[in-house]
C-alpha cells in the first residue's frame, strides 16, 4: 500500500512506548496531528466533487487557521484550545469571494458564519447545521473544522502492525446522524488514515481517507484526502498545496469584518 510506505518513510522510528499508549493518548495525538499542528497555518486547496454519473465540479480556496494555545505540547493537553479558521473561495465564479469563518470552542457549540458576496450577506450557520454539506461537497462543515473529541466516547477495538483502530460513539446521539464511526490511526505519525461512518442500522454510509502524506517542516501533513458518500455515489477529493505552519497570523483577521473584506496579504 503506497500510503503506508510513505508514512513509514516519514517516520521510520516507530517507538516502543507507543505500544502502551492509552485510548485518550491516541485520540489526543490524532486530533493534534489532524487539526492543531503548529500555532497557525495556511494551505491552498483544490476541491473536486464527482457525482455518481461522473459529472464534476471544482472549488478553489485558501484555508487559514489559528490556535489560541501557543504550544503543541501534549502534556496536560496543553495543545488543545479554542481555534479560529477562515476559508476564502476564489473559484469558480459563482463562489468567488465567498468566505467561511469558524470560532471553534472546547466548552460550547462552535460559532460559524458564511459570507455570500452576491447578496452581501453574512449568514450565521446554526449549530444544528454542522452535519450538513460544506459548499455542496461530500464534506460536512464539522469535517472541515474538526469534531470536538470530548463529544464522543472512544474505544480501542483493535491494533495492527501499522494502525490503532478506534470506535467512537457520540455522547449525544440525537445531535448527529451516525451511530458511531471507526478510525484507523497510523501508529507512527498519528494521522487518521481512514474514517468510516455507520448509521443507526449499522450500515456504513460515508468513508473519509487520507491518500497522500508529506512532511512539511517537522509536521507530517495530509496533502490529498477524500470523502465518499456511499448512498449517493458521490466523492469529493481535496488536494492541498503551499502548506505552511507558524506564519504568525493576526487574531483580527478571524472576524466578521474580514468576511466582507478578505485579508489578501495573508491569503497568498
Amino acid at each position: 500500500m503506497k500510503l503506508i510506505k510513505t508514512l513509514a518513510l516519514l517516520l521510520a522510528t516507530a517507538t516502543t512506548w507507543a505500544q502502551s499508549l492509552s485510548v485518550e493518548d491516541i485520540v489526543n495525538r490524532a486530533n493534534l496531528t489532524a487539526y492543531y499542528q503548529g500555532k497557525d497555518g495556511r494551505a491552498q486547496v483544490h476541491m473536486l466533487i464527482t457525482d455518481s454519473q461522473g459529472r464534476q465540479r471544482e472549488r478553489r480556496f485558501t484555508i487559514l487557521r489559528r490556535d489560541q494555545a501557543d504550544t503543541d505540547n501534549l502534556e496536560g493537553n496543553a495543545y488543545k484550545s479554542d481555534q479560529q479558521m477562515y476559508v476564502h473561495f476564489q473559484r469558480p465564479a459563482d463562489v468567488n469571494k465567498m468566505s467561511f469563518l469558524v470560532w471553534k470552542h472546547l466548552q460550547e457549540d462552535d460559532d460559524r458564519w458564511l459570507y455570500l458576496p452576491a447578496l452581501d450577506l453574512v449568514k450565521r450557520i446554526a449549530a444544528a447545521d454542522k452535519r450538513t454539506s460544506f459548499v455542496g461537497s461530500d464534506y460536512y462543515y464539522e469535517d472541515v473544522s474538526g469534531r470536538a473529541i470530548d463529544a464522543d466516547h472512544h474505544e480501542l477495538i483493535d491494533t495492527t502492525d501499522d494502525y490503532y483502530i478506534l470506535k467512537n460513539t457520540p455522547k449525544d446521539p440525537a445531535s448527529v446522524e451516525f451511530s458511531h464511526y471507526i478510525v484507523h490511526v497510523h501508529k507512527g505519525t498519528f494521522i487518521p488514515v481512514q474514517t468510516e461512518y455507520f448509521d443507526n442500522n449499522g450500515e456504513k454510509y460515508r468513508i473519509a481517507k487520507a491518500h497522500k502524506v508529506e512532511k512539511v517542516g517537522s509536521y507530517p501533513t495530509v496533502i490529498q484526502a477524500s470523502m465518499q458518500d456511499l448512498r449517493s455515489g458521490s466523492t469529493t477529493v481535496m488536494s492541498y498545496t503551499q502548506v505552511n505552519y507558524n506564519i504568525n497570523l493576526p487574531d483580527e483577521i478571524f472576524s466578521e469584518r474580514f468576511l466582507r473584506r478578505a485579508p489578501i496579504k495573508y491569503l497568498r
